[in-house]
């Protein structure tokens, strides 16, 4: 069955021939068959040959979409980029940094290519007011635009800045600093920074950051990995740096660093890859009398252990009244916060301070007190906030900081502008009872919002500097299903409000885009999406799923969908698509699955074990060989997360899912796009090249009914891009999806159901 929009496809959709190995290797008595093994060279001659193939027969395909699209005022590509850049115009805006009288925040404004980081400072030519600077600004570094900011850190006067800079998508960061007050390079660049955190010690003179040791130090497989933490004067030739903490631990180690504004206590992290489970280690640098920015404090501190060993995940800080915070899921998988004393850091001294809720997942917490004008007694905090997500949608609480108890009443709730997600609670370093935070939901910008604690009093802070495009109007309805063992999973449905009658059903079946991600407990909030409102605004319908493997109902939640328990996640993706079939919102033949990185995994096993039910199938930075995932890219540091193809049982988990082996003769697969990126260093293009030609070579589908294509894009990687790119890639995912559900490119948003009757723009509701 064509889609209804269909146009004959040309003749030169014909998949290009690619060799198939008889390689079956005994893998731990079990016979495992790699066809395509050859295809993990990107450099071999047969390699680039078979990718220039699969450039040209995509660049037919889309030869064939664009024609079909024609000057549609909704799906032509001219058409559909202009309404995600106007959906993107608005831009964006984060919370402040403050430092003394100076605040440092990202924006971005509509037609800019990358974020940059700005600084606001009292204006010595008009006292009482502002001025702004564009302090870092990627395309300023690199007009072509292949550069991307990927940390920044003040020093704790203000006066120093921290940045780290990566090209060409590899995120292999470049940590430099510059002087805030003239903008120049001040130190670097040091290389091997990728992930480091920066931990300034007062005054300016020292930093710890993480680094890692030079390549010729390990072997080549091993070169990602082994960080360690340093210590930095600025100024100085790395070279002379001080390893401070890592040698002899885990290989695959993450490090996290901070030290407190005195300077007096630092706090290490570790974690093994992706692993769950944080060790955390305090130092006390005034200890027996030592100058705490003396060199002996700094290159040697006295680390002493708070929490190592544990199968659980703890965050640690030392708060403005001199206690050590927790934020745990030892004992609490949805989280609890702790308080100890710092020179006593140790779990049997915790005393829990905000106890775990049954059903919310603790996110962040802020303390709020009178500030340093308020003398020695006024640093003591008057008010602890509390930050939960339920079932995704985001909450704040008042709490006494002493017992922990929320506030009575009104009193003990901050209202908040919708039903969607706050992020961050930030505070002045030096205290005081302003706290600020950012909200978004499904049609809502991101905006930074000033609550004043004192009076309750709420205002927008910084709204997102372009112009805020109407968009449709939308409910969103809340799904839930059944999965295969009985777990009750849900998703959001995000549909425009004139497709669902006066009980918020369907009232027709319609096309439907169903995108998940389920691992690293990484949970899927509400938030502002413009790929979201374009689709739905021409008609179709966007779920986003809340699979296990997340972290959207806490710790166990995360460990119901990892390791042995993997497929759960693979149930509850199906179950959804199932329950969107059974009340109505689509069919098989409209509906799509659209994921990317451990989603790319999702949509592969999606694709591969229930190609009935999926019509389209956006696959992108996939992993997908997951016998040999682990070779390439940061594989090492997931098998924690998925197992150990090594391990003979761990094996068995991964063979009984992995995308690439599961592939089978004749059978009809849906229309597949793999969209892949040759900077990659996190996932290799190779799962997707693979499994392009397992499939283009099993299907019995029509190529130019239900095509397998792979999209691949230069100068570009797995994290950040710039706008420009970004709205080219989802323009062609958009048309790829709409081409294989049915979503007529016919009409413009209005004449595609009528908003005036519908309510206003932007409705949420969750019923």
């Amino acid at each position: 069955m064509k889609p209804a929009h269909a146009t004959s496809a040309p003749s030169s959709l014909a998949y290009p021939p690619a060799r198939r190995e008889d390689r079956v290797e005994d893998l731990h008595g079990r016979r495992v068959a790699d066809p395509y093994r050859w295809l993990e060279d990107p450099d071999a001659a047969e390699t680039s040959a078979w990718s220039a193939a699969q450039d040209e027969l995509y660049a037919a395909y889309r030869e064939r979409v664009t024609a079909q699209a024609g000057s549609s005022p909704v799906w032509s590509s001219d058409a559909l980029a202009g309404r995600l850049q106007e959906l993107l115009g608005a831009g964006f805006v984060g919370a402040p940094a403050w430092r003394g009288d100076r605040r440092f925040f990202m924006r971005r404004e509509g037609a800019q290519e990358h974020a940059v980081v700005v600084v606001a400072e009292p204006d010595p030519s008009a006292p009482g007011r502002e001025r702004e600077r564009v302090l870092i600004d990627p395309v300023a570094l690199d007009p072509a635009g292949t550069t991307t900011l990927d940390a920044w850190q003040p020093s704790k006067e203000g006066d120093l800045m921290a940045f780290q800079v990566s090209s060409g998508g590899t995120e292999e960061s470049v940590l430099r600093i510059l002087d805030v007050a003239t903008g120049e390079i001040v130190d670097g660049p040091i290389d091997r920074a990728r992930y480091s955190p920066v931990a300034w010690v007062p005054g300016g003179e020292h930093l710890f950051y993480v680094r890692r040791l030079p390549a010729e130090q390990v072997p080549e497989d091993e070169r990602q990995y082994h960080r360690r933490v340093w210590l930095h004067r600025v100024g100085a030739d790395p070279s002379e740096d001080v390893e401070v903490f890592g040698g002899g631990l885990d290989m695959t180690n993450y490090y996290g660093v901070t030290l407190t504004r005195d300077g007096r206590w630092l706090i290490i992290s570790a974690s093994a890859g992706t692993a769950p489970r944080t060790d955390v280690w305090i130092a006390d640098l005034a200890a027996d009398g030592r100058d705490p920015r003396g060199a002996e404090a700094l290159a040697d501190p006295r680390l002493v252990e708070v929490a190592v060993g544990l199968d659980a995940d703890t965050h640690a800080w030392v708060g403005r009244d001199g206690r050590l915070y927790l934020h745990t899921d030892l004992d609490a998988p949805r989280g609890r916060l702790a308080v100890a004393d710092p020179s006593c850091p140790g779990v049997p001294h915790w005393r829990t301070l905000v106890a775990e809720d049954p059903v919310a997942v603790l996110e962040g917490v802020a303390l709020v007190d009178a500030g340093d004008a308020a003398g020695p007694d006024g640093t003591r905090p008057e008010q602890l906030l509390v930050s939960r997500r339920r079932h995704t949608v985001s909450e704040v609480t008042v709490h006494d900081p002493h017992t922990g108890a929320q506030l009575d009443g009104p009193a003990g709730v901050v209202p908040l502008p919708g039903l969607g997600s706050v992020n961050g609670l930030v505070t002045r370093p030096e205290g005081g009872r302003e706290v600020w935070y950012s909200y978004t939901d499904h049609t809502t910008v991101p905006t930074i919002h000033l609550l004043d604690t004192a009076t309750g009093a709420q205002s927008v802070w910084a709204a997102p500097p372009g112009p805020v495009v109407e968009a449709p109007a939308v409910r969103v309805h809340q799904l839930e299903a059944t999965s295969k063992d009985g777990t009750t999973v849900r998703a959001m449905v995000v549909a425009r409000a004139d497709a669902l009658d006066a009980d918020g059903r369907p009232t027709a079946e319609r096309p439907t885009i169903l995108y998940g991600y389920g691992g690293f407990q990484i949970s899927l909030d509400p938030a502002y999406s413009a790929t979201t409102l374009a689709w739905v605004e021409a008609g179709g319908v966007y779920v986003v799923a809340q699979l296990r493997g997340g972290g959207e109902e806490g710790e166990e939640w995360h460990r119901a969908g990892r390791r042995g328990a993997k497929q759960n996640v693979f149930d509850d993706f199906h179950a959804i698509a199932e329950r969107l079939v059974a009340d109505g919102w689509t069919t098989p033949r409209q509906l799509a699955c659209w994921g990317g990185s451990n989603g790319g995994l999702l949509v592969g096993a999606a694709l591969t074990q229930r190609p009935d039910l999926f019509g389209a199938v956006v696959c992108s930075a996939p992993l997908l060989d997951m016998v040999r995932y682990q070779r390439f890219g940061l594989g090492t540091s997931w098998t924690d997360e998925y197992g150990d193809a090594d391990v003979p049982r761990e094996l068995d988990w991964l063979l009984g899912y992995s995308p690439y082996h599961r592939v089978a003769d004749g059978v009809e697969y849906p229309a597949t796009l793999f969209t892949v990126f040759e900077g990659d260093t996190r996932v290799d293009p190779l799962h997707a090249r693979k499994l392009a030609a397992a499939l283009q070579a099993a299907t019995s589908g029509d190529p130019h009914e239900r095509p397998v294509l792979v999209r691949r894009e230069t100068g570009v990687g797995h994290g950040g891009r710039a706008l420009s790119r970004t709205v080219a890639l989802t323009v062609e995912q958009l048309q790829f999806v709409a081409d294989h559900t049915g979503l007529a490119p016919a009409g413009t948003p209005q004449e595609a159901g009528s908003a005036g009757d519908a309510g206003h723009a932007g409705d949420q509701v969750v019923a």
